[in-house]
């Protein structure tokens, strides 16, 4: 019982709904959105935001120079529904199914923490000197792409952290849960699967609404980046992590310590003296509120959103195919 109420109240988004949407528009044929490709990307040269939205496709899509796929790369047209990783081929097919199906390309599916030989569509990437490799789309969004309305201020919250998640297989988060479980300056949990981790540190799931009782989110990575970065920013809570090693669609390689997140040593020995200081100055806390409000609000406009992605797509699908 307690797992269906933490189903229906997760605040998370719904993946039945996801997968229902993604397959209906399997039934719109290819030629209706390859007809309104050339005019979504004249749009972007129109806009006042125009410079904006090409500074993110640039971001994006670092490749600057040709590198043509071998043919022993697929096609856009001979890309198929997979048994596993679904979300990464409804995903991708919301960009490609707006292009010709016979250009090649290489996309690889998962948590990638590596920069590909040739060049890849990518979820995520390394925050590397040379990643020219690494385009990054917005992929598995269902999990990554929660925002929230939070209506509870900042000051009325618990002055403490809060962490739940898997540790199990990620050191970090081993380390962290070893530093912190049971600790006052952080309500710890692992959801992690009965006999991976210590049996008394698994809890149970907390809904991202339980989450928003408390002033300080920890935004730990696991394979690539913290998945709950997302929804922590659009709140009135605020997250605390080391430097970001991997980024997302979401650009975390551009945020800013301590302006858009509170930055903790990665050894996390620093956690108590960082949230000490915020509690004792609650406007520099909400001034990061406000800036990390700021930063998420783009990523709002669903319309703009599609353009910086067919631009990501059209610049790519250039350079590999010249």
């Amino acid at each position: 019982m307690k797992g269906l109420r933490y189903i229906l109240n997760s605040g998370k988004n719904s993946k039945f709904l996801y997968y229902l949407r993604g397959y209906t528009s399997q039934l719109v044929p290819a030629c209706v959105w390859r007809l309104q490709r050339e005019r979504l990307l004249a749009e972007i040269a129109r806009r006042d935001d125009a410079a904006a939205i090409r500074e993110r496709i640039d971001y994006y899509c670092p490749l600057n120079a040709p590198r043509v796929l071998p043919e022993t790369y697929p096609t856009i047209g001979e890309q198929r529904i997979p048994k596993k990783q679904k979300v990464y081929y409804f995903d991708s097919r919301e960009v490609t199914r707006y292009f010709d199906p016979s250009l090649r390309w290489a996309l690889l599916p998962g948590d990638i923490t590596y920069v590909p030989e040739v060049p890849s569509i990518v979820k995520s990437r390394p925050l590397a000197e040379d990643v020219s490799n690494s385009t990054l789309l917005k992929m598995d969004k269902v999990r990554h792409f929660i925002f929230v309305d939070d209506p509870l201020p900042w000051e009325n919250k618990k002055p403490m952290a809060i962490f739940r998640g898997k540790a199990a297989g990620k050191q970090s988060r081993l380390d962290f849960m070893r530093m912190y479980f049971g600790s006052p300056v952080c309500d710890c949990g692992d959801v992690s699967r009965p006999g991976t981790v210590p049996p008394e540190w698994q809890t149970e799931k907390k809904t991202i609404r339980e989450h928003l009782a408390y002033r300080y989110i920890m935004a730990l990575e696991g394979n690539d980046v913290a998945s709950n970065l997302k929804w922590v920013m659009s709140s009135n809570s605020i997250a605390v992590m080391p430097k970001p090693t991997c980024e997302t669609w979401f650009m975390e390689g551009t945020l800013v310590p301590n302006y858009h997140y509170i930055e903790i040593r990665p050894d996390f020995s620093d956690l108590k003296e960082r949230l000490d200081y915020y509690n004792r100055h609650p406007e520099e806390a909400k001034q990061i509120i406000a800036n990390a409000h700021a930063y998420v609000a783009p990523f709002f406009d669903t319309h703009r959103e599609r353009l910086i992605a067919l631009g990501v797509m059209d610049k790519y699908l250039q350079f590999v195919n010249a």
